[in-house]
């Protein structure tokens, strides 16, 4: 491991906004009260990378708090760095596996889920490790309170494909759905963030998909 990465790794266990592995199971049941201190609706960010998504949304929401989760900690760090740097107090991370997302948060205890430009694992071999496979859809829906909302923003068309098709299947409920994200009436404020990595997608024309749908 680089020199880079190991400092970075340091630094996140001083942050007050990162909680990794066992600790995040101590704020199980208790984010907004313990962590956040309110009473405000909770959004997770899955797969979060740097944090890009869950730091633009606090910022644009301060009135509900923000929960990135990744399992990489030197990625983790940029997003935990801007939320110390510029007192973002509705912002925490995570650094965990998400397959066991169910030991950090009760059920219930969360009101909506971001996937942004996850790793659309396209082998089939690896159908189990995307974030919209029927096993982790079935522990979304235990995280969720009632109606809560799945949102998923990808330029990967398989991974799009792929969730529409279990959405349907499943008979959950669709709220919004557009393979052409920007030249859709989807487009808002919210879903016009756009990452480091969306950027590049779209000088190349890439075309940004986008599901939201709920289970009840």
């Amino acid at each position: 491991m680089g020199k880079d990465k190991l400092r970075k790794f340091a630094e996140i266990d001083t942050f007050p906004n990162v909680y990794q592995l066992h600790l995040g199971k101590v704020m199980k049941g208790k984010w907004a009260a313990a962590h956040f201190k309110n009473d405000n609706p909770v959004v997770l960010e899955l797969a979060c990378g740097k944090g890009e998504y869950a730091v633009n949304l606090a910022k644009l929401f301060p009135e509900k708090n923000f929960i990135g989760i990744d399992l990489k900690g030197n990625r983790i760090w940029r997003g935990a760095r801007t939320g110390v740097d510029e007192g973002i107090h509705n912002l925490a991370f995570l650094r965990i596996q998400i397959e066991d997302i169910l030991e950090y948060f009760e059920p219930g205890e969360i009101d909506e889920i971001w996937i942004t430009f996850a790793d659309p694992q396209p082998q089939e071999s690896r159908e189990k490790k995307r974030l919209t496979f029927p096993g982790f859809l079935a522990k979304y829906k235990i995280l969720l309170k009632a109606g809560g909302k799945v949102n998923l923003k990808t330029d990967n068309d398989g991974l799009y494909n792929y969730t529409c098709e279990k959405v349907e299947e499943l008979q959950l409920i669709t709220h919004k759905k557009t393979a052409h994200l920007y030249q859709s009436e989807f487009a808002d404020e919210v879903l016009s963030i756009k990452t480091h990595y969306e950027r590049i997608y779209l000088k190349h024309d890439k075309n940004i998909n986008y599901i939201q749908f709920s289970f009840s």
